[in-house]
């Protein structure tokens, strides 16, 4: 009797929790679901608050809204085509001088860096993201605008002056130091942390076996490098240069403080402009009537271009994998 007792007392415990334990995947199941349905519901919220305040801007001016350059809030006319393409042109400067600058961090951490050297150099790295923007754009304004424009633009405009194209590209009518280029400088600085932290892991993942086989069969450095870790890793690798995209497009108040904030569209890119967001950020405190209608009607820009980017870059990681 004694044997039977013990039995049935170590069964009972385990019946008990077997019984439990579809409760308890109901529960997670149910949590999870709701947790991604928050998500869901905020965004549609954000969104559909969005589009419901940029409708009398959209029925006002219809396409022209994107395609006009005007933006003169005493007369109620407004374009965007200025702050998109200071966006973009801003954004992309961001990113050929940010991306490549993080992939030589990240392969040197992983490939040459001295191991006493490694950890400082990670740690300075990840303290640059934890820098608030606008401690970048006061930084930008006050100490980098005036050293640019001193060093670089006066010199430059210099050199350039009559050059075809040249002449056109790097020409700076008032040499303040502000302009697309030193927002697209101050971008990049700012996206580098997070390309070289992350392309820093992915490739610290790549098993160490296909390092030695390369270097095993008489590589360099640069060969390994080339043939076989940034091919392993170029689907994540992409996937960080569009998260750091995401941060250049949205970025507000570094670029407000560095871009010179004019409505004008040059070809220079010593000239003022304005984003998106730094539009945004200059104007909304006051707008009303119209004005805050477009303003919205910008944010919903500014939505369907990072989510065309978005797009763009789960095609393209959906390429690198077929290939």
């Amino acid at each position: 009797m004694a044997v039977v007792s013990e039995q049935l007392t170590m069964v009972t415990p385990q019946i008990a929790r077997r019984s439990s334990k579809p409760v308890s995947d109901r529960l997670f199941r149910w949590a999870s679901f709701g947790s991604a349905l928050l998500v869901l519901i905020v965004l549609t919220g954000i969104l559909g608050s969005m589009i419901y305040g940029a409708l009398p801007a959209f029925r006002e001016f219809g396409l022209a809204f994107v395609t006009s350059s005007v933006w003169n809030v005493g007369q109620d006319q407004y374009g965007a085509w200025v702050a998109i393409m200071g966006t973009l042109t801003s954004a992309l400067i961001a990113l050929v001088i940010g991306v490549p600058i993080s992939l030589g961090i990240a392969i040197f951490l992983t490939q040459l860096c001295p191991p006493w050297l490694r950890r400082p150099v990670a740690t300075t790295i990840e303290l640059l993201a934890a820098v608030p923007s606008i401690i970048y754009g006061m930084w930008g304004l006050f100490v980098f605008a005036p050293l640019f424009a001193r060093f670089v633009q006066i010199p430059v405009t210099s050199l350039v002056e009559g050059i075809p194209f040249f002449g056109t590209i790097l020409y700076a009518r008032v040499p303040s130091g502000v302009g697309v280029l030193t927002a697209g400088i101050i971008l990049a600085i700012m996206i580098i942390p997070f390309i070289a932290s992350i392309a820093r892991d992915i490739l610290d993942q790549i098993p160490t076996m296909l390092r030695e086989s390369a270097y095993g069969i008489g590589c360099t450095t640069w060969e390994v490098v080339r043939h076989v870790l940034l091919p392993q890793a170029g689907v994540s690798i992409i996937g960080a240069i569009m998260l750091g995209l995401g941060r250049a497009l949205g970025e507000t108040m570094a670029v407000t403080f560095v871009i010179g904030n004019a409505n004008r569209l040059s070809l220079s890119l010593f000239d003022p402009g304005s984003t998106i967001a730094s539009r945004i950020a200059n104007e909304f405190n006051e707008a009303i009537g119209m004005q805050l209608n477009a303003l919205l009607a910008l944010g919903c820009i500014l939505f369907l271009v990072t989510f065309t980017v978005l797009v763009l870059a789960r095609l393209l990681i959906a390429r690198v994998k077929i290939t």
